[in-house]
């Protein structure tokens, strides 16, 4: 199968890549603005061009597109919101009308920002959205305009992506934070009221390829089982990386001024995909043990 990576210059996109040559996929990769360095064709893109967007997939001819690029800074996009709009959505659109167009199958990635936290259980596929922020909107937006484009698209929404950067293996995301403070015995103070499910990108890049695979279609949440608080996701990095006497406090969302709102619940339900794959999701303990 060829594949082709867009955004694969990013943490969940490099996984998608690392994971898909281990596979022995025949792997092209689209990066917006370093090349990441993969033994594989790579093509510099902006996605936000509807005419790059066509030109390269009419080169490559891919039997699968795997859309992991996104602006995914959340207070960037609510200070730039014509911006947010432009990659995630717009661009969204080019990329499964070009897949579309060349009878591709189109893997897309989504958020649970689209939803508004003010659940108390976990969100399933068919939760109505209601974003809270630019971010979200947008994303939601790019969701609709891919289920316009594309005649049979695969949605995956994730949580809290985090893990190692390819090729090099850098950790990525809240747990470099986290540990980082710990090697300096700085104080970590972390969210108590907060509930996300982390979306491990190794994991996550496996389990996409496995819906691929299974020729899959709709949406699926896609997450680890677990449902924690940034401060219980902390506790398990410290205890898994061995740092004892690391100094985590309890803190409230409501301690940051920041230009977006977050929301306060966004766990996952990932029965739908367990069903699909026949076979559980990881917990975040297992993730976390394979990460370090």
């Amino acid at each position: 199968m060829r594949v082709l990576v867009v955004g694969a210059g990013g943490l969940l996109g490099g996984n998608v890549t690392s994971v898909a040559l281990d596979r022995n996929e025949s792997v092209i990769t689209a990066y917006h603005s370093v090349d990441p360095g993969f033994d594989c064709p790579s093509h510099q893109i902006d996605i936000t061009s509807s005419t790059a967007v066509n030109e390269l997939v009419n080169e490559v001819d891919p039997d699968a597109i795997v859309n992991c690029a996104a602006m995914t800074d959340v207070d960037g996009c609510e200070t730039d919101p014509e911006q947010a709009h432009a990659v995630n959505a717009d661009g969204a659109e080019h990329v499964a009308r070009a897949a579309d167009s060349v009878d591709a199958t189109l893997v897309h990635t989504s958020t649970d920002y689209v939803f508004s936290g003010e659940e108390t259980a976990p969100y399933s596929e068919t939760a109505e959205p209601d974003p809270k922020q630019e971010y979200g909107e947008s994303k939601l937006a790019g969701e609709r305009r891919v289920q316009d484009a594309h005649s049979d698209p695969l949605i995956a929404r994730l949580s809290f992506v985090y893990g190692r950067l390819p090729p090099d293996g850098s950790i990525s995301g809240f747990p470099a934070w986290v540990l980082e403070k710990a090697r300096k015995g700085d104080e970590i103070p972390l969210f108590t009221d907060q509930r996300v499910s982390p979306s491990y990108a190794k994991a996550t890049a496996k389990t996409l390829l496995n819906l691929l695979e299974t020729d899959q279609k709709g949406t699926f949440n896609v997450a680890s089982r677990s449902c924690v608080t940034p401060y219980e996701f902390g506790g398990l990095i410290v205890e898994e990386a061995g740092f004892k006497n690391a100094a985590l406090t309890e803190s409230s969302m409501n301690d940051i001024d920041r230009d977006a709102e977050r929301p306060r619940y966004t766990c996952l339900d990932t029965a739908a995909v367990e069903e699909a794959l026949d076979r559980p999701q990881s917990t975040l303990a297992e993730d976390l043990a394979d990460l370090l």
